[in-house]
């Protein structure tokens, strides 16, 4: 009981003497001053450690990779290693990863701060846990700013490198052949190709059909296409054949080999299993409006890319209110326990949307709607979990 008593009388004593010294340091007469302080001061705190969790994960990650890969490292030049594969790789994870990591470095830093009782004491000079919340969202923006950048714009591009590196040195898994490609090219024309080799840019059994209204007005056939690569929608057909209608009469056109234009290219329907990292936003949505008009179904992952590369901005801010929230009060046990907390939460958070993106393929929900349902799922969490702290 003694002994009880005596560690209240210190933290009381040590929670006076955080509040003396906070005034003395941060207050200077000026409120607007003080607040200024207290708000660099938690933002350091939060990029210092979002840094720092970052460098940790990643040199864990890139390590693992290494050891997975060691044989295609030694075999590929040191060049391409670095600026082709790595410098992707380490964006491409830390995008990834920003989930857990901004909530890792919030619940850590944050459980610091209430043992050492800084918590209190701010909340002790007169600032309200309403306005303490404010320097974790501007982390919190800072770090959703970031990973808006790296994913909409940066990533692709990199990702395009890091998938020849992979197909170069790893293991090849472009896709080389299709069969049965049928698809609208522009509206009113539709195209066939029996089969597709994707190495030589060349199709077999073609077929054009043009259609006015539901009328057909024109055929070609041909043995085989070839795609230019130099040129956009630029295809040459041999061994083709034109049939003109004009009511009921009809005109034949043979050839060995005809230049045409078809504004479609092997992209459009060579589709590889991760072909949507490699788009940025705007080419993503680009894409995706051009491959529905043309009647392609196979582009549910390209919906869901783009869904979630919104719906990943808006969770450093949801995240960031759910570890402030559980880590704000002191904790008896120490940080143990809000660390293993955080981890459960951060890493349930990443499986419900992994678990929801297969709502959208099978068809139950829009691709939107499926990105969306962690980060409602999870806002409510943190609107109970901040309601509750704020009334300590």
């Amino acid at each position: 009981m003694k002994k009880e008593l005596r560690l209240k009388a210190r933290f009381r004593r040590d929670g006076r003497k955080a509040v003396e010294y906070l005034k003395r340091t941060v207050t200077g007469g000026d409120s607007i001053f003080r607040l200024k302080v207290i708000d660099i001061f938690i933002l350091k705190k939060f990029l210092g450690t979002y840094l720092l969790c970052t460098l940790l994960i990643i040199a864990v990650v890139a390590m693992f990779d290494v050891t997975e890969k060691l044989d295609a490292f030694l075999n590929a030049p040191l060049k391409e290693t670095l600026f082709e594969y790595f410098a992707s790789f380490v964006p491409y994870w830390l995008n990834m990863l920003s989930p857990l990591l901004v909530f890792i470095s919030v619940i850590f830093f944050t459980t610091k701060l209430a043992s050492n009782s800084e918590i209190i004491a701010i909340l002790s000079s007169g600032i309200s846990f309403n306005r303490l919340l404010r320097p974790y969202m501007v982390g919190a923006t800072i770090i959703a700013s970031l990973t808006f950048v790296l994913s909409n714009y940066i990533i692709p591009p990199g990702n395009v490198h890091r998938a020849n590196y992979l197909n170069k040195y790893v293991k090849n898994r472009s896709v080389e052949t299709n069969v049965d490609i049928q698809l609208m090219a522009s509206p009113g024309v539709v195209v066939y190709i029996g089969r597709f080799e994707n190495p030589t840019k060349t199709g077999y059994r073609f077929s054009l059909d043009k259609f006015d209204g539901k009328e057909l007005i024109s055929r070609m056939t041909a043995q085989s296409i070839e795609y230019d690569t130099t040129r956009n929608y630029h295809w040459t057909v041999k061994n083709y054949m034109i049939r003109d209608f004009n009511g009921m009469t009809e005109k034949i056109t043979r050839g060995n080999s005809k230049d045409t234009i078809i504004p479609i290219e092997p992209r459009d329907f060579m589709i590889s299993e991760n072909d949507h990292e490699t788009l940025t936003t705007p080419q993503l949505s680009q894409y995706i409006d051009k491959q529905k008009m043309r009647g392609v179904a196979n582009i549910k992952s390209f919906e869901i890319e783009k869904e979630k590369r919104l719906a990943s901005t808006a969770a450093a801010f949801i995240l960031t209110l759910i570890g402030m929230s559980l880590s704000a009060k002191k904790a008896k046990n120490g940080m143990g326990l809000n660390i293993g907390i955080g981890l459960g939460l951060s890493f349930s958070y990443i499986f419900f949307s992994t678990v929801t993106s297969s709502f959208a393929i099978s068809g139950l929900t829009s691709p939107a709607i499926a990105m969306q349902i962690p980060n409602a799922t999870y806002l409510l969490i943190g609107i109970f979990l901040y309601r509750r702290a704020s009334k300590f």
